[in-house]
């Protein structure tokens, strides 16, 4: 899952626009017994194992644009070539993005502060000593700070600009801070459960000449407060490597289906290059991986065609999925049918969430729903409510099926928690440990196959191999077609507990 590019709470210039959809008409339900006890936490595990051989043999990393990553597709490509799939590889360019150098913020006076940063993927380069200078914080969230070219009125040239995260993009931000002289950003997180998370985020592309990082809402308070107070002077230091690499999409068709009516099921490859990423992504690739195997073995007679997509640099922006579907031609972005994405399914800390596709209770959080992904939701939800139940997630489009639903196209999927802390009322339902991060290891090197949840891949695994067949053998589709109506009986939600 990628870095963050607007505070949770920024979609409300958005979702404010965005009424909640419709109840959804059911998809008729399916028979998904034999595929789900096809599916198994050792498969899963099988493939986990390999793409952690692979990181190790290749310097600890996954991530697009190193040999880990290649590696990995190549892994891919070889399980579904002999699973017998037509298999492609996508190639594209992609600017690639690394920190040589441990990224440092510190005060320099009046007194000396080391702070814990990071430097936003897509910064500038550059070390450099100046005055803070606080644009635009305010108590009441979201903030606009930073968000518009007049909040920087009087800004010192040559200063290092203090930010507060909300609103607009990071990019947003950054530019206007460098067009009002400063030669340097620094951007406070805002908006979330834990103050001394440090803001990991993204510019989204290169282009920013300033070294901009991030910083946790209660070491930003205390710098804030420190430079209304008086002279404060930071050093910040970003040193990174910027360049064009090449990676690849793998892309897996199914022998059966109509291709007018392709459901793309999809995860994302890449880890960062923190680590290895076997719980960010390779749980989420390891599932659909034995997915895909376990419907060839299976056979059987699939409405809709399938195609399994293993995504490039997510991490850098969703690019992969994000070229996919620009490289579709009028008749292919017609073709398809819906997107499910699964990214993260295994987080040690775990709750079983779901992509709130009818925005009933995420709306001010979420991007526009296209048509159908509410009954997407419904597909996991209903199969969910026989295993403990599911919580909804924001529908933000901050993993790959955010270019499927700019799109228009219906999607949803499963997701088992990052950086969030989880409720009381969670560990209550799901078990756990209340106030731990979903997952403590996230974009971390510890994110090895040690970190992965079995409890999780058993049951967000089997939720998805439920909705993958729902999805390829539907007879009615999403939408209500009246004159079908009118000639049958009503259709059934899909049940976990139908016949084989």
């Amino acid at each position: 899952m990628r870095r963050s590019t607007l505070l949770p709470t920024a979609a409300l210039a958005v979702g404010a626009l965005v009424l909640p959809a419709a109840p959804a008409a059911a998809v008729d339900r399916v028979p998904t017994q034999r595929l789900r006890d096809a599916v198994t936490v050792n498969g899963i595990l099988g493939h986990a194992r390999v793409l952690q051989r692979t990181a190790d043999a290749e310097g600890g990393t996954r991530a697009s644009g190193t040999p880990g990553y290649e590696a990995s597709a190549r892994y891919v490509e070889r399980t579904l070539l002999a699973a017998g799939y037509d298999v492609r590889l996508q190639e594209f360019t992609f600017p690639f993005f690394q920190e040589l150098t441990p990224t440092s913020l510190a005060q320099t006076a009046p007194e000396a502060v080391d702070y814990d940063t990071l430097a936003f993927t897509y910064s500038g380069n550059g070390r450099v000593e100046a005055v803070a200078q606080a644009v635009d914080f305010t108590a009441t969230l979201p903030s606009t700070s930073g968000c518009e070219t007049s909040d920087f009125a009087g800004f010192p040239d040559g200063a290092v600009a203090v930010l507060q995260r909300g609103t607009c993009t990071f990019a947003v931000k950054a530019a206007n801070a460098e067009a009002a002289g400063a030669v340097a950003a620094v951007i406070v997180n805002a908006g979330v459960e834990d103050p001394e998370e440090v803001l990991n985020g993204t510019l989204g592309e290169p282009g920013t000449g300033i070294p901009v990082v991030g910083l946790s809402a209660a070491a930003g308070a205390q710098l804030v407060a420190a430079a209304t107070a008086g002279e404060v002077r930071l050093a910040v230091n970003v040193e990174t490597l910027l360049e064009d690499r090449t990676t690849w999409n793998v892309l897996a068709d199914a022998p059966d289906g109509d291709r007018s009516r392709t459901v793309v099921v999809g995860a994302h490859l890449d880890s960062v290059l923190e680590g290895p990423g076997i719980n960010d992504n390779g749980s989420g690739v390891a599932t659909v991986l034995e997915i895909a195997e376990q419907v060839a073995q299976l056979g059987g007679r699939n409405r809709q065609h399938l195609r399994f997509a293993f995504w490039g640099a997510e991490e850098s922006g969703l690019l992969g999925s994000t070229h996919y579907v620009q490289s579709l031609s009028d008749t292919e972005l017609q073709s398809i049918y819906a997107n499910l994405n699964f990214d993260m399914l295994g987080s040690p800390n775990f709750v079983p969430f779901v992509y709130d596709g009818d925005l009933s209770d995420t709306a001010e959080e979420s991007s526009p729903a296209p048509p159908g992904s509410a009954q997407i939701e419904d597909v996991f939800t209903g199969y969910l409510s026989s295993r403990g139940g599911s919580e909804p997630t924001a529908f933000s489009g901050r993993s790959d099926y955010g270019p499927f639903i700019a799109a228009g196209i219906p999607a949803g999927g499963l997701f088992s928690g990052a950086e969030g802390v989880k409720t009381e009322e969670q560990a209550e339902l799901y078990g756990g440990q209340a106030g731990q991060a979903y997952d403590a290891c996230y974009h971390q090197a510890c994110d090895t196959i040690a970190n992965v949840s079995t409890r999780s891949l058993a049951v967000l695994g089997d939720a998805a191999a439920h909705a993958v067949l729902t999805l390829a053998r539907t007879r009615t589709g999403f939408y209500e077609d009246l004159s079908r109506a009118a000639r049958s009986t009503p259709a059934q939600a899909p049940q976990a507990d139908d016949a084989a």
